[in-house]
């Protein structure tokens, strides 16, 4: 079915103008917290793609262990290797206090392994994002880590799940979701049963759901004017075509562009454009929606080139066209101020 209009033209308005009136920095600063011994890959992707979508800033928070391979990959990307195996949480604590500071979204998960002291700096971080209002998509082993002690996103309605098939039957399993339910409801169940978080289910159409009518968590209330009128159910069903090709490192880039739209959000409600009349609390939603739509679509051009011959790395310079496919050539700044 297709994506409602009025969604559509929500996300529109939460893009940032590409007119000269903003400066640098207003278009989004987004945070990969991920990257540790062999998994360079992943973290490149999803801050890459940031890049890609269009926000001015992306940064890596990583191990030193990969920090050498993510820069060689490109000299866009910041890279801060403070992910110090020999390092306590309260030596870390600071910089990434000071960092988050500067950022409108943060993307935990890719390439963050499932060593002990990469799995504590997540939840560090998790915890310093929340106290801080973030944005925030969690994918990859930061989902597994969710799986360890779900208390730690419960509640937190300005984040974003991405889980694929396998994480998405644990995650269920975890709530303690009736297997029974249809599977056209378990998204919505599970965004219920998580205290309104939004769900991304990666599939062959994408569900994206999120279900508020219960209570919020403390750090999210005090950014709710009047939480009654905001709680709402909703479920979308995005089934733009993609690619027939899967491959790893697609979900990495699929993170990066819901991280991407949610910098967009935050500079929309900080006043850096817009008309500030969408609440905070629709950023989720329209997020995971349109960073659906555009990845799909990146992947359907990709693979028309290379058929089975398709890397993820194919799908980067397919990202400006999918944008444009999606939302217009203005979006994408297509129209005019090009050669």
């Amino acid at each position: 079915m297709p994506v409602p209009k009025t969604l559509l033209e929500q996300i529109k308005q939460i893009i940032p103008p590409l007119n000269g009136t903003l400066h640098k920095g207003q278009s989004g600063r987004v945070g990969v917290l991920g990257g540790a011994r062999d998994y360079t890959g992943a973290p490149f992707f999803a801050a890459m793609s940031a890049l890609r979508w269009g926000v001015d800033l992306s940064h890596v928070i990583c191990s030193p262990t990969a920090a050498g391979a993510i820069k060689s990959y490109s000299p866009d990307l910041i890279v801060h290797p403070i992910l110090r195996e020999e390092l306590s949480l309260s030596d870390v604590k600071p910089e990434l206090d000071s960092l988050f500071s500067r950022l409108h979204a943060l993307v935990i998960g890719p390439g963050l392994g499932r060593e002990p002291y990469m799995q504590n700096f997540a939840k560090l971080a998790l915890s310093i994002a929340r106290e801080r209002g973030m944005f925030l998509v969690l994918d990859a082993d930061a989902l597994f880590l969710l799986g360890q002690d779900i208390s730690i996103i419960q509640g937190y309605r300005r984040a974003v799940l991405t889980p694929n098939v396998m994480e998405f039957k644990r995650l269920s399993e975890q709530v303690g979701i009736d297997p029974n339910i249809p599977a056209e409801e378990r998204a919505e169940a599970l965004s219920r049963e998580l205290g309104g978080v939004a769900i991304l289910q990666k599939g062959p159409k994408d569900i994206i759901a999120i279900d508020t009518t219960g209570s919020a968590s403390d750090p999210e209330k005090s950014q709710i004017k009047d939480e009654e009128k905001e709680r709402t159910k909703e479920v979308v069903h995005v089934d733009v075509e993609g690619g027939l090709k899967r491959c790893g490192g697609q979900g990495d880039i699929l993170s990066g562009a819901v991280g991407s739209f949610l910098a967009f959000g935050k500079c929309y409600e900080d006043g850096a454009f817009g008309d500030g009349k969408i609440a905070p609390s629709r950023m989720p939603i329209l997020a995971a929606t349109a960073g659906s739509m555009v990845t799909r679509t990146a992947s359907r051009f990709a693979y028309q080139k290379q058929g089975r011959g398709l890397v993820t790395q194919d799908m980067l310079g397919e990202i400006g066209r999918a944008f444009a496919e999606v939302f217009g050539g203005g979006a994408q700044g297509s129209d005019k101020g090009r050669l």
